[in-house]
């Protein structure tokens, strides 16, 4: 079974021959393999030629990640939402991994508040000014969405910060208003070119994951237990909606210790992985400073819980 066809299978709430895998990204590549992402302040301004040599460098890392972690889909980071980069996976790699690329900003969300004040006046004051941004950030989310299905990505990821560990950055009746709606059509207009759409957010997202779940998207990235999200319960209530990815706890992965790791990533796999709708991952990224033998420990484990399965059959 290809990386594609599990993946897949898996959003279609079928259970593959083991849960697929793979990262929202992954910055440990001097770690793992000597090499580095050209920095991402060099993109800007290169020449055609020059673009062309740093994606290829880009394509290099993806390749190496793939074969030694058995990655089953890749979600293009560097470069950023470039329908450039995801033609160049698509060439690389083939029907083999399912492509994705980058959408982000497409709604209000934490990264996207420069001026709290400014914003939480707004709220009261001028809902419309809000309304108005929302809107053009939604246009926008349609037009780079498409230049990347255009480009070949099977889904777009759309990632979106809208909660810290103690809840939503607003309420869920603003939110219902300011973020559902917005989100709910850049969904749409993905689903409607054939593609899927996958959700991204960090934080206690537990007061909207109703409203989340209706705006009809694949997948919701990332279930963070740091912020007390409960995977066992999130699939319950999303079982056949809507498929989690995630949750194996960063900080974990951080500090340690290895107990703790096997028991998160144990505590996703037997109770996400029944009946298919997961895919098996960290609560964020493998982000730099991250030791790697932490993501490889956690990559063991489930190794283990696989075989596991396979022999209980």
């Amino acid at each position: 079974m290809t990386g594609k066809e599990r993946m897949l299978k898996a959003l279609r709430f079928e259970e593959p021959d083991r849960p697929p895998h793979w990262e929202a990204m992954f910055e440990l590549e001097q770690e793992a393999f000597g090499l580095r992402f050209p920095d991402r302040k060099s993109w800007a301004g290169c020449s055609p030629s020059e673009k062309q040599t740093k994606i290829a460098i880009c394509m290099e890392v993806y390749e190496r990640i793939v074969e030694r972690y058995h990655w089953d889909a890749l979600a293009v980071y560097w470069p950023w939402g470039d329908p450039d980069g995801v033609a160049a996976a698509k060439a690389t790699f083939g029907e083999d991994l399912l492509i994705g690329g980058m959408v982000g900003m497409s709604v209000w969300s934490i990264e996207s508040i420069n001026d709290w004040v400014q914003f939480s006046t707004d709220l009261y004051d001028n809902p419309a000014v809000l309304h108005e941004e929302a809107e053009r950030r939604c246009l926008d989310a349609f037009e780079r969405s498409d230049r990347l299905l255009e480009a070949g990505a099977d889904f777009i990821f759309l990632p979106n910060d809208v909660a810290f560990n103690a809840g939503p950055f607003v309420s869920p009746a603003v939110f219902a208003e300011l973020v559902t709606p917005y989100l709910k059509r850049e969904v749409a207009h993905i689903r409607e070119q054939g593609a899927i759409a996958m959700i991204h957010t960090d934080g206690m997202i537990r007061p909207v994951l109703d409203q989340l779940v209706s705006v009809n998207a694949h997948l919701l990235h990332s279930i963070d237990p740091m912020a007390g999200m409960d995977i066992a319960e999130v699939k319950r209530l999303t079982q056949g909606k809507l498929a989690l990815m995630g949750n194996v706890q960063c900080s974990l992965l951080q500090d340690g210790p290895r107990e703790k790791i096997r028991e998160s990533a144990r505590y996703c796999l037997e109770h996400a992985s029944p009946g298919g709708g997961y895919v098996f991952a960290t609560s964020n990224t493998i982000f730099p400073g991250m030791p790697l033998e932490n993501y490889e420990y956690m990559l063991e484990v489930f190794r283990e819980f696989v075989e596991e399965e396979r022999h209980s059959d």
